[in-house]
C-alpha cells in the first residue's frame, strides 16, 4: 500500500496486527508501533524476516519505506536529508491519522528517529533507538572492524567509508558483513530488500560525515529506550553510550546486549522482545486501598 504524505510524495507501508481489539462490549485500542528501517538504501523487509512482528500481540505494528527508498517514490537526491526523513514521520502519521506513536528506529532509522525527536518532541509517546549513534566516528568504526575481523575487514570498511563506490560497497558487504552479527553467516548475502544504492552513496559521501543529533536528543520530552550491542562494528558501543548521555537522565532507559553485534534481533531476539515489551507496557495502576 502507498499513501500520499503531501506534495505528491507516496510512501509504501504495511501493517501487522489489528489496532482495535474486541473485549466483550468494548473495543480496546492498541498503541501504534512505527518501525523506521536502516540503511539508507534498504527497505522495511528486514523487520518482516526478524521477530519484531511478534509485537503485534501488544501493538499495531506499522512500517514504511523511507522517501526515495524501497517501494516508496524515488525522489531527487538533494531532497533526501535527515530533516526531510524526520519530518516524513509526522507527515506519514498525519496521512494515516496515527496519534502518539511509539517510534522504533534501528541503525540509520535511529538517526531519523533522533532528528524527529529534536524537531517534533511532543509527537511520539515513546521512542526506541537500536544500534545507534548520534554522529559518525569512522576511525572508531574501522578499528572496531579490525578488532573483530582483522586488517582485511578494517581495510574494506575504510575504503567504503572514504569512497562509497559500487566496487567498495560490494567488497564491504562481502568482507565486513559477517561481523555485523555474532551468528554465522552474512546478513547482506541473501537480503529480500529492494535496494537503492544511489541513496546509500548519497548518504555516506554526504550528510553521514557531518550529522550530529546530540542537541536533538537533549530536546526529548518522552521516554526513550536505547538498545546497544557490545560487539557492534558500524555503530560501536561507545557511541550508543554517548546517545544515552545526551538524553535527559529522567527519560532514558539503557539496555546493554552483551552477545550482540549490529543486528540485535539476530543475535539476542528474546532479549530484544523482552526489553521492548517492558518499555512499552503501560504503568501498573495502584489498586491498594487508601486510608
Amino acid at each position: 500500500m502507498r499513501v500520499d504524505i503531501g506534495d505528491g510524495v507516496r510512501l509504501y507501508f504495511d501493517v501487522d496486527g489489528i489496532g482495535l481489539v474486541p473485549d466483550e462490549a468494548n473495543m480496546i485500542e492498541r498503541p501504534t508501533l512505527l518501525l523506521l528501517h536502516g540503511g539508507p538504501g534498504f527497505d522495511h523487509s528486514g523487520y518482516k524476516v526478524g521477530n519484531l512482528g511478534e509485537l503485534r500481540d501488544d501493538t499495531q505494528v506499522v512500517m514504511y519505506d523511507h522517501r526515495g527508498q524501497g517501494r516508496s517514490d524515488r525522489r531527487p537526491l538533494d531532497e533526501l536529508t535527515l530533516d526531510t526523513w524526520a519530518d516524513d514521520v509526522v507527515r506519514f502519521c498525519d496521512a494515516l491519522e496515527i496519534q502518539n506513536p511509539i517510534v522504533f528506529g534501528a541503525s540509520f532509522g535511529s538517526f531519523v528517529a533522533q532528528r524527529y525527536l529534536g524537531r517534533h518532541p511532543e509527537h511520539p509517546s515513546k521512542v526506541i533507538l537500536a544500534s545507534t549513534a548520534a554522529h559518525k566516528d569512522n576511525e572508531l568504526v574501522v578499528e572496531t572492524f579490525r578488532r573483530l575481523g582483522g586488517d582485511a575487514a578494517a581495510e574494506a570498511a575504510h575504503n567504503f567509508l572514504s569512497d562509497p563506490s559500487d566496487e567498495h560497497r560490494a567488497a564491504y558487504r562481502e568482507v565486513c558483513g559477517p561481523y555485523y552479527t555474532q551468528q554465522p553467516g552474512n546478513p547482506f548475502a541473501a537480503s529480500p530488500a529492494v535496494l537503492t544504492p544511489e541513496v546509500s552513496s548519497h548518504w555516506f559521501s554526504g550528510e553521514s560525515l557531518t550529522f550530529d543529533t546530540r542537541s536533538d536528543l537533549q530536546r526529548a520530552r518522552c521516554p526513550v529506550l536505547v538498545m546497544q550491542g557490545v560487539h557492534d562494528p558500524i555503530t560501536p558501543f561507545p557511541l550508543g553510550e554517548e546517545v544515552v548521555a545526551s538524553l535527559p537522565a529522567d527519560l532514558v532507559t539503557f539496555e546493554r546486549f552483551e552477545e550482540s553485534g549490529h543486528g540485535l534481533g539476530r543475535d539476542e531476539p528474546e532479549h530484544v522482545l523482552s526489553a521492548i515489551r517492558s518499555f512499552i507496557a503501560p504503568p501498573e495502576t495502584d489498586t491498594s486501598p487508601t486510608a
